[in-house]
C-alpha cells in the first residue's frame, strides 16, 4: 500500500494546486463566457469567417427587434436585454437562449445560472478531492507505522505565517460579507417598496377618478341631473376602473411579498453563514496554536462542508449578480418602448390601455355634460325674473346676473379656452358666493340674490366633482402610454440599480474571499498542528538524548 512517509502532507498541497489550476481553467471559460455575453456572440474556443458572419446576423436580427419593438403596435412584444442575456441553456442542449429577461422562464433561469457552474463544479471538486485526501490520510494512519518526526523551522514558520494570513482574509471576507448582505437587503426592500408605493399610487387615483364618476350620478341642481345614457356609462367605467385598480394593486402587492420573502431567507442564510464561518476561522486558528490537534481535526471535517457549500452560495450570488444586472438593461430598454408587452409587467403592470383611455374619454364627457347642467340651470333658472305665479321656478331672484361656468371641453371633448365672463372650475365657488340671498321659512329669497343657499351647494358639489375629474386629467393621460411605469422604472435603473449591482458584488466578493480563505486555513491548520506536535516531540526527544549523554 502507498504511503507519504517522507511528506505526510503532501496530499494537501496536491490538494490546493489541483484546485488552484482547475479554477483557473474554469474562471479562463467563465470569463470567455462573460465576454461572450457582453459582446454579443463568439465560439468558446475558435474564431474565424463564421463567427463573424453569425455576430453580423446576430446585430441585424437585434436591429430588426428594436425596430418592431418601437414602430409595432401598442400591443407588440418586446424581448429586454436580449443580447445580454445571449447565453448557452443547458436545458435546450446548450444552444444559445434568445428569450431575453424573464423571470418566469425556466430557460432564461437555467441560462443565467449556467454563468454559475464553475462555482458549482470547484465546489464539487473540492468535496471530492478533498474526501480522499483524508480518506488516504486515514488508511496511511492506521496502516503504516509512523516513525518519522522529522521537524523543519522553516516549515514551522512558514505554516504559522499563512495561517495568520488566511484567518485573517477569512475574516475580513466574513466582514464584507455582513456589510455587503445589510446593504443588499435595505437597497432591494427601497426598491420594492418604491415601486409597491408607485402602484398604489396608482390604483388610488384610478379609485379617487371612479368615486368622482359615481358622485358625478348623483347630481342635481334644482332637480337637473346628467343623462341616462352618461350615467348608464359611468356605470360600465366604474367596473373596468375598480378592476383594473385591483388587479395593480394586487399583483404588484403579491410580487414583492414573494420576493421579500426570498431576500429575508437568503439574507437570514448569509447572516448565519457569516457567523459560522467567522466562528470556524477564529476555532481553528485557536485550536492549532494550542495544539488541540483532535479538535482541529474535527473542525477539519466541519469546514470541508461548509466550504463547498460557500462554494455553492458564491455561484447562486453570481448568478443573481446577472439578473440584476439584466433587469436593470431590461429596464432602460423598457423605458424607450414603454407600450410594448414585456416580462416587466409581472414586477409592475401597466394598466389596459383600453381602459385608459375610455376612462379619460368618459371623465372628458362627465365633466362636460356637468358643466352644460350647471350652465342650464343658471340660464334658463337663476338668470330669469320669473313673476310669483311661476313656481318653482320663481324665488324672488334678482340683481346681477351669475355668471356663467367655463366649459373646459368642446362638445367632440377637445380641449376650449374659457370665454369672457366665465368662471373656472377653480374659482367658480367663491364667485358664486357673492350671488346668495338670504331665504325666507317659504325658500324665497328675502334679500337680493340669484342664488338660494340650497341651490349655492348644489351647484358647488357639481364644480367640485368637474374640477376632481379635470384634475386628474393628466393623470389619465400619463396611463395611456404608461407614464408612471416608465417613470418607476427610470428612477429605479438610476437611483437604485448601480447599488443593486454593487452590493450584490460586495456578496458575492466576500462569498469568494471566505471561501477562499477558509479552504486554505483548513490545510495549514493541518500542517502548523503536525509540525508543533513534531517541534515539541523534537525538543523532547532532544532534552532525553542531552540528559542521556550528560549521565555519561
Amino acid at each position: 500500500m502507498l504511503c507519504f512517509r517522507s511528506n505526510p502532507y503532501a496530499l494537501f498541497f496536491l490538494l490546493f494546486f489541483s484546485l488552484f489550476l482547475f479554477g483557473r481553467e474554469i474562471g479562463s471559460q467563465a470569463l470567455n463566457v462573460q465576454t461572450l455575453n457582453i459582446s454579443g456572440y463568439c465560439k468558446s474556443f475558435v474564431f474565424g469567417e463564421r463567427e463573424q458572419s453569425e455576430v453580423l446576423a446576430w446585430r441585424k436580427i437585434e436591429r430588426r427587434n428594436l425596430v418592431e419593438g418601437s414602430e409595432g403596435d401598442n400591443n407588440s412584444s418586446l424581448i429586454l436585454a436580449e443580447k445580454r442575456t445571449y447565453r448557452r441553456d443547458p436545458l435546450n442542449d446548450f444552444h444559445k437562449y434568445t428569450g431575453g429577461w424573464n423571470i418566469s422562464n425556466e430557460h432564461y433561469w437555467a441560462s443565467v445560472g449556467f454563468t454559475a457552474a464553475p462555482f458549482f463544479v470547484i465546489a464539487a471538486v473540492w468535496f471530492v478531492i478533498f474526501a480522499l485526501c483524508l480518506f488516504i490520510i486515514c488508511i496511511r494512519h492506521c496502516c503504516c507505522q509512523l516513525n518519522s518526526y522529522g521537524y523543519s523551522r522553516t516549515a514551522y514558520a512558514l505554516s504559522l505565517i499563512f495561517l495568520i494570513l488566511f484567518t485573517i482574509a477569512a475574516i475580513a471576507g466574513c466582514v464584507v460579507l455582513y456589510t455587503g448582505q445589510g446593504k443588499f437587503h435595505g437597497c432591494t426592500t427601497d426598491t420594492l417598496d418604491y415601486a409597491v408605493s408607485k402602484a398604489d399610487l396608482t390604483a388610488e387615483n384610478l379609485r379617487n377618478v371612479s368615486d368622482y364618476l359615481s358622485a358625478a350620478k348623483k347630481i342635481s341642481v334644482d332637480s337637473a341631473i346628467l343623462p341616462s345614457d352618461v350615467q348608464k356609462g359611468i356605470d360600465d367605467i366604474d367596473r373596468k376602473i375598480n378592476s383594473s385598480a385591483s388587479t395593480l394593486s394586487h399583483q404588484t402587492a403579491d410580487n414583492k411579498e414573494k420576493i421579500q420573502h426570498g431576500l429575508d431567507r437568503m439574507r437570514l442564510a448569509l447572516i448565519i453563514l457569516a457567523a459560522v464561518m467567522l466562528f470556524l476561522a477564529f476555532l481553528g486558528f485557536l485550536f492549532s496554536i494550542l495544539g488541540l490537534q483532535c479538535l482541529v481535526y474535527t473542525l477539519v471535517i466541519l469546514g470541508w462542508i461548509l466550504v463547498t457549500g460557500t462554494f455553492i452560495l458564491c455561484g447562486v450570488f453570481h448568478l443573481l449578480h446577472n439578473v440584476a444586472g439584466d433587469a436593470c438593461v431590461a429596464m432602460d430598454q423598457w423605458v424607450q418602448n414603454p407600450t410594448a408587452h414585456t416580462a416587466l409587467d409581472d414586477i409592475l403592470p401597466c394598466v389596459d390601455n383600453a381602459t385608459a383611455q375610455e376612462t379619460l374619454s368618459r371623465s372628458k364627457n362627465v365633466t362636460h355634460q356637468l358643466v352644460n347642467v350647471v350652465n342650464g340651470v343658471i340660464n334658463n333658472v337663476f338668470n330669469r325674473n320669473f313673476p310669483p305665479a311661476s313656481a318653482p321656478l320663481y324665488f324672488n331672484q334678482s340683481g346681477p346676473l351669475v355668471p356663467v361656468l367655463c366649459n373646459p371641453f368642446h362638445s367632440n371633448l377637445t380641449n376650449r379656452d374659457c370665454a369672457f365672463g366665465e368662471v373656472t372650475l377653480h374659482n367658480a365657488t367663491e364667485v358664486w358666493k357673492k350671488y346668495i340671498c338670504d331665504v325666507s321659512g317659504s325658500g324665497i329669497c328675502s334679500t337680493p340674490g340669484r342664488l338660494t343657499p340650497q341651490f349655492y351647494t348644489q351647484m358647488s358639489a357639481a364644480v367640485n366633482v368637474s374640477y376632481g375629474l379635470y384634475r386628474y386629467g393628466p393623470f389619465l393621460v400619463n396611463l395611456q402610454d404608461c407614464t408612471f411605469v416608465r417613470d418607476a422604472f427610470t428612477d429605479i435603473s438610476h437611483d437604485y440599480c448601480p447599488d443593486l449591482r454593487r452590493y450584490s458584488q460586495w456578496i458575492y466578493i466576500g462569498l469568494v474571499i471566505v471561501s477562499a480563505a477558509v479552504m486554505l486555513s483548513l490545510i495549514f491548520w493541518v500542517i502548523y498542528a503536525r509540525e508543533r506536535r513534531h517541534r515539541v516531540y523534537t525538543k523532547q526527544y532532544d532534552g532525553r538524548s542531552e540528559g542521556q549523554y550528560k549521565g555519561r
